[in-house]
């Protein structure tokens, strides 16, 4: 620990607030709840829960509470990388707090990233594939997938092959693999043909996700596709980090960093932060408000916009389909080209276009409506029609509501 760490002493009143991402599965909340609890028994400190989206309390109305009996409040993400919800998300929270709260000090920590105590986690984790396989490390060819979801933020993409080639090193495994279940490359399927190549005797596939859902059923498949394809190795893929306590040591480090002010982000590699080679367009953090901010005068009503040829009305309502990679599988190319159909069709002020991942990756193909703040997910393009014509009567598809923001 720092001397700055140590020079911040504990007070009564302060608290910790753990941010889950949030789910509508009860297990995957109750996790972070009981995450939660251990936190608060590691660090002395009274530690609630909150969430993102998908389930309560949210972060605003956690504070709320808080705010009441605190003066120092740190939220701490449950996310494993850094992606938008931590550098976009948490951080608007925390501004929103400051200016609401204003007599109450806060702090935002950083994702889980990259750390000894999950490496160390993980190398458990296979080690009981290993054990189910009845393969050694030491006298076997074992290789590695480990399999994240996969982001629309190359920082923390790299993180996955960064994690990756350090679980390699100082073990005994042939080979440790990044591979991703949706949204990015290369994917899981491909990893796992990648390795068959060098025909080891064993594959461990490792989920690298906090929670058991959906997404980890698909790593389990896929792992059990690749183990029927290829009768020469054995393949079977492991249990996501769930509630271990080493994830405790690992959120406890965050905390502290957060509460002495002392968090490191990856500033040089971000996407929100500096322009990489085809992410130019990406906007977030200060550069997504140094463009709202500039580019709102262009979307305001106007009388007449013949003077200013970019100047335009902003549309009554704005459609965006997720068109990344895990959408454009479920059919999302489809359901863009219908709504611009059925928008043409129509007698409403509705606007219809691509975007890039919305982070909701498995529930798709997703379209956001806004301002309304409405997102469907599980479209497809027979239900075009019927987004739009909810539009027109100033409704919404109740029956394909996501979630609303």
């Amino acid at each position: 620990m720092s001397r700055a760490a140590d020079a911040v002493g504990i007070g009564d009143d302060e608290t910790a607030l753990l941010v889950g991402h949030g789910s509508r599965r009860d297990k995957s909340n109750e996790a972070v709840r009981e995450l939660a609890a251990g936190l608060e028994d590691r660090i002395g400190v009274s530690t609630d829960a909150a969430f993102l989206e998908l389930a309560e309390p949210s972060i605003p109305e956690a504070i709320e509470t808080l705010a009441h009996c605190s003066g120092r409040i740190t939220m701490v993400p449950l996310s494993l990388f850094a992606a938008s919800h931590v550098k976009n998300d948490l951080p608007l929270a925390v501004k929103r707090a400051r200016s609401d709260h204003p007599n109450v000090r806060f702090h935002a920590g950083a994702h889980l990233g990259i750390h000894p105590a999950i490496l160390d986690l993980l190398d458990d984790r296979a080690r009981a594939v290993e054990a189910e396989l009845g393969v050694d490390r030491a006298a076997d060819d074992v290789a590695v997938v480990v399999c994240a979801r996969g982001s629309s933020d190359p920082d923390s993409n790299a993180d996955v092959h960064k994690l990756a080639r350090l679980l390699y090193e100082g073990r005994e495994f042939d080979r440790v693999a990044a591979g991703f279940i949706g949204v990015t490359e290369p994917l899981l399927d491909e990893v796992l043909h990648d390795v068959a190549k060098t025909r080891p005797d064993a594959v461990v596939v490792l989920p690298y996700m906090l929670g058991d859902g959906v997404l980890t059923g698909r790593i389990r498949d896929g792992a059990a596709d690749f183990d029927a394809e290829y009768p020469y190795v054995d393949a079977a893929a492991g249990d996501p980090l769930g509630t271990d306590t080493r994830l405790l040591d690992v959120l406890a480090d965050r905390w502290q960093e957060a509460r002495t002010d002392s968090v490191d982000m990856s500033c040089d590699t971000c996407k929100y932060k500096v322009e990489l080679d085809g992410y130019e367009e990406d906007e977030g953090g200060a550069r997504a408000m140094l463009r709202a901010l500039t580019h709102q005068q262009a979307h305001e009503d106007r009388d007449d916009v013949a003077d200013e040829p970019h100047a335009h009305d902003a549309p009554e309502t704005h459609l965006a389909v997720c068109t990344n990679q895990t959408c454009a599988a479920g059919g999302s190319p489809a359901v863009l080209e219908n709504l611009r159909q059925a928008a043409r069709d129509a007698d409403a002020d509705v606007h219809v276009t691509r975007s890039s991942c919305f982070d909701q990756c498995g529930d798709g193909p997703i379209v956001a409506q806004y301002p309304d703040g409405v997102w469907y997910g599980a479209c497809d393009d027979a239900d075009a029609d019927r987004i739009v014509s909810a539009v027109e009567r100033d409704r919404i598809v109740s029956d394909l509501v996501h979630q609303t923001l």
